[in-house]
């Protein structure tokens, strides 16, 4: 605590500017999030289901196929507390998205040529899996698409959001899955490239995110929606 106080007497009058506008950013989403009690119940289920599920299923994929780090490092587990980042953490409830903690694995310790892919996919595929289970409530006739229920709202918000984890985990830029997937299935010539690109890599994604939305809109959003119709309908 006291290492904080100092740190924020420190802060310059710009940073104080920028620490208040965060600040009144963070409470006035806040204040949001508490008027829609279906969006925050469904984040907090992602939170406590679908980025457990997401790492374990990387970590137990490659354990399967030889490597035993993951299970070193606790990560072969469900418990949400092994694996949940702060930041990311905080973001998703706030905003709705967010990340979870990465599992380290070493791809050459791995069985198989492909091993990396097959980890790498793992976990997109166990958002997709959690999507179509929570769409079950729907094709079955329990919750109907359009209704203001707080059930059926917060089961629609747990379905999109996992959508858009498995389309967004599957981009093609570090520190994403859909990389290590790439990477591992491309010639060695592109993988020179993309190893000159994997720097500016979380740059681009955010350049994308923030000022060319249409794209992320392409890649992630329309798709995500295409995909929740195609389940819930």
């Amino acid at each position: 605590m006291t290492s904080l106080i100092d740190r924020l007497r420190r802060l310059t009058p710009i940073q104080w500017i920028i620490v208040a506008l965060l600040t009144w950013f963070a409470l006035t989403l806040a204040y949001d999030l508490l008027r829609q009690p279906d969006v925050l119940v469904a984040r907090l289920l992602i939170l406590a289901i679908a980025f457990p599920v997401h790492e374990f299923a990387h970590a137990w994929a490659a354990v399967a196929l030889g490597d035993e780090t993951p299970r070193i490092q606790g990560r072969l587990t469900l418990n949400p507390l092994k694996h949940l980042d702060v930041f990311g953490t905080v973001l998703l409830i706030l905003n709705g998205f967010g990340w979870a903690k990465p599992v380290q694995v070493f791809p050459w310790a791995l069985r198989g040529q492909n091993g990396m892919v097959w980890v790498a996919l793992a976990g997109p595929v166990s958002n997709l899996i959690l999507a179509m289970i929570g769409a079950l409530g729907f094709r079955l006739g329990a919750l109907q698409v359009g209704s203001s229920s707080f059930l059926t709202q917060m089961t629609a918000q747990f379905i999109y959001i996992n959508l858009i984890l498995f389309f967004f985990n599957l981009i093609p830029l570090f520190p994403l899955d859909g990389e290590k997937i790439v990477y591992h299935l491309a010639p060695t010539s592109w993988q020179r490239q993309m190893d000159t690109i994997r720097p500016y890599s979380i740059f681009i994604l955010l350049f994308i995110a923030f000022f060319v939305p249409a794209i992320f809109g392409f890649l992630v959003a329309s798709p995500a929606q295409f995909f929740f119709n195609l389940l819930a309908y």
